[in-house]
């Protein structure tokens, strides 16, 4: 056994790695016709992420009765045989004492007003989340009013103004504008949507206009109404969500590739043309991140050409993983920054 107990805020490498937690996932797994290979992509998680994960499928009594069993040295009478992909997830550098924890900076955002798009999920809501953890006031946007007040109920002691509005219609904008109350001290424009991975022989004009729409228009329509706030207050800063698919022609289909060179650009211009003025612009480039966007593919070339793209990406990560990079461009402690695609991709870039 390892050295320590198992418990649900283990990980799943650490799961894996002990003799009878590796037996009882297994064994899980196989009833659904799987094998430890499906956890690879997010062995660095902790095992309690499942149930949030799984939508459903893999509940908060599954875990307990789990972690019980590890404790008891519960393991299958008859473990299954071992597989290529259990050697693998089992072998796989173990994350221990390198897991990221995200420490809450009490107080960075503090007497600040936050507009934060995208916020009813996904890295729009950990960027969200964080910002209101550290005493920020977040004007949420989303289109969503279900995921909004699930959001605001998840933080009920914080200082948060909820609002559902559309970021490509021009009277949603106004709204926004109007309910951070005249002061404006940060934007996380983060709500975007995907392609359907088409190249652009066989992208649709209906895909196109939609990407272009969310991902290009609706953060100019955005960073344009902010920047009169921000510049008779003295500054600001604006943090935009480009992609890997800014830094590379593989991580997507043509539109949405196309649409976050588009936000780097209009990212880089922004920051050139304001900065003298106090205004920060920059963007975060996220590489594969655990959100409720799913990638589908509409043409047999783009998922060929993607996937083999994709050989070499990194592992998933959380979105308040993400999340970090984007708070760290927003606060005070990216004083010196200005006119930057960040990557916080894993180190896909560089690959």
């Amino acid at each position: 056994m390892g050295t320590s107990p198992l418990t649900a805020n283990s990980s799943i490498a650490t799961w894996l790695e002990d003799p009878i937690g590796n037996a009882i996932l297994t064994e899980m797994l196989a009833a659904g016709g799987q094998t430890p290979e499906a956890f690879k992509p997010i062995r660095k998680l902790a095992l309690k992420r499942l149930v949030k994960l799984s939508q459903g499928a893999f509940t908060e009594q599954m875990l307990d009765d789990l972690v019980r069993r590890a404790a008891a040295g519960d393991a299958p009478v008859a473990p299954a045989p071992s597989s290529p992909g259990a050697d693998a997830a089992a072998s796989a550098p173990s994350p221990v004492g390198r897991e990221w924890t995200e420490r809450v900076d009490q107080g960075r955002f503090a007497g600040k007003t936050i507009v934060v798009t995208g916020a009813g999920s996904g890295i729009g809501r950990a960027t969200a989340s964080r910002i209101a953890r550290e005493g920020g006031r977040v004007v949420a946007v989303d289109v969503s009013q279900e995921r909004l007040d699930e959001f605001g109920a998840a933080h009920s002691d914080a200082e948060i103004v909820a609002l559902t509005a559309d970021i490509t219609d021009d009277a949603g904008v106004s709204r926004i504008i109007e309910a951070a109350g005249g002061t404006i001290d940060g934007l996380a424009n983060i709500a975007g949507i995907m392609d359907d991975m088409t190249p652009v022989g066989d992208v649709s004009d209906a895909v196109w206009e939609r990407v272009f729409r969310v991902n290009v228009t609706g953060t100019m329509k955005l960073m344009r109404a902010v920047i009169p706030v921000m510049l008779a207050q003295g500054g600001g800063s604006i943090v935009n969500t480009a992609s890997e698919a800014a830094l590379r022609g593989s991580a997507a289909g043509a539109a949405y590739t196309a649409s976050k060179h588009a936000v780097a650009g209009l990212t880089k211009s922004t920051a050139f043309m304001y900065g003298p003025s106090g205004i920060r612009v920059n963007a975060v480039a996220p590489g594969p991140t655990i959100t409720n966007i799913q990638a589908t593919f509409a043409s047999p070339l783009g998922a060929e050409r993607v996937g083999t793209g994709m050989a070499i990406m990194p592992d998933p990560v959380e979105a308040d993983a993400v999340a970090a990079s984007i708070t760290f461009l927003l606060s005070d402690d990216g004083v010196n920054v200005n006119g930057v695609i960040l990557a916080s991709d894993g180190g896909w870039s560089a690959a």
